[in-house]
């Protein structure tokens, strides 16, 4: 482990507090004695803002059960001490998902203790930085796409559907899709970034509202070849209500809710698939393979026109924005001070 005269003992995070019923985020200085038992240490670069850490930053106990906490689900740094032989100090590292920045003290700490099972090692042509743009979006729109090609949709089978498309997952899965040639419809309920999103791929952009159309509906008329669902709630069943037949709808979100209201009717009589992606508690080995795709393959160079940067002490004023749909593409967090 670290020596105890190391300076690299003490660092800074970002510590959400309970408070008189209020969740009051703060930067403040920890050691490392205070971090949870685990294999790795690993020196936090970068981390990103996603809507899970929103929600673990108020207070949302669905995601985060005990405070005082340090959210951040996404790390990407360089690895200070290791109890494994397959990591050693120097290593340039991604940690993802698992309990991390949930229950687990996260990334947006200058220093993390996690288990071995969750660290991914940097791929070539990615470093902290580049990777953290990515972030658990990036992995959960690949994952999305890997579904759909994995069950043989191909672009000329005509157009995919992405919604929340101005969303971290929404925005890199229409650039994925358009990296592999589909012709891919943007759905979001943010008018003003029609050209913004047909910047990064988009061939054509609709409102949201069109797809809440119909919901009564036991089905619709055929459209989308595939869709990339990000939202959930009953905008995810009428897209699978208008997916061709054989089609299929890759699911990973529910920012417009849980809950659908659903019928058979389009699994029976059209064949169409509903796929769960989960990128949370997938296998390692699988999330090494998704990150050499990302790093190689699926390489992004325009990713920073869609990223904006931001320090560890901005992350609140950001995350109420995030809640409040204000923000377009990736937040990226300067961890290291």
């Amino acid at each position: 482990m670290l020596p105890e005269d190391n300076a690299m003992t003490r660092f800074r995070a970002l510590r959400v507090t309970e408070e008189n019923g209020q969740y009051v985020p703060r930067v403040v200085e920890r050691s490392l004695d205070e971090l949870p038992a685990g294999d790795v240490v690993v020196r936090v670069e970068y981390s990103s803002l996603n809507y899970k850490d929103a929600l673990s930053l108020t207070g949302n106990k669905g995601v985060t059960r005990k405070y005082p906490h340090t959210p951040g689900i996404d790390a990407a740094g360089t690895v200070v001490s290791s109890g494994v032989g397959r990591f050693e100090p120097g290593d340039r590292v991604i940690v993802t998902g698992y309990d991390l920045g949930m229950n687990t003290d996260g990334g947006y700490g200058e220093l993390i203790r996690v288990p071995a099972g969750w660290v991914v090692p940097m791929p070539g042509h990615l470093d902290a930085r580049s990777a953290m743009m990515l972030g658990t979006a990036g992995l959960t729109a690949a994952l999305c796409v890997d579904s759909l090609l994995q069950v043989g949709i191909a672009p000329d089978q005509g157009e995919v559907l992405v919604t929340g498309a101005t969303g971290g997952v929404g925005s890199i899965a229409v650039m994925l899709l358009a990296l592999e040639g589909f012709d891919v419809v943007a759905s979001t309920g943010k008018a003003d970034r029609a050209d913004w999103l047909k910047s990064i791929g988009a061939a054509a952009v609709i409102g949201r509202d069109e797809l809440q159309a119909g919901t009564d509906k036991a089905m619709l008329k055929e459209r989308w070849a595939g869709v990339v669902d990000t939202v959930g709630g009953d905008i995810l069943f009428n897209a699978v209500k208008a997916t061709k037949y054989g089609g299929s709808v890759a699911c990973c979100g529910l920012t417009a809710g849980p809950n659908f209201k659903g019928n058979v009717f389009p699994f029976i009589l059209r064949g169409v698939n509903l796929l769960g992606v989960d990128s949370v508690e997938l296998p390692i080995d699988f999330k090494v393979q998704m990150w050499e795709q990302l790093a190689h393959d699926w390489r992004l160079p325009t990713l920073a026109s869609i990223t904006e940067e931001i320090p560890l002490a901005d992350v609140p004023a950001h995350a109420a924005r995030i809640l409040a749909g204000g923000v377009a593409g990736r937040v990226l967090v300067r961890v290291a001070g």
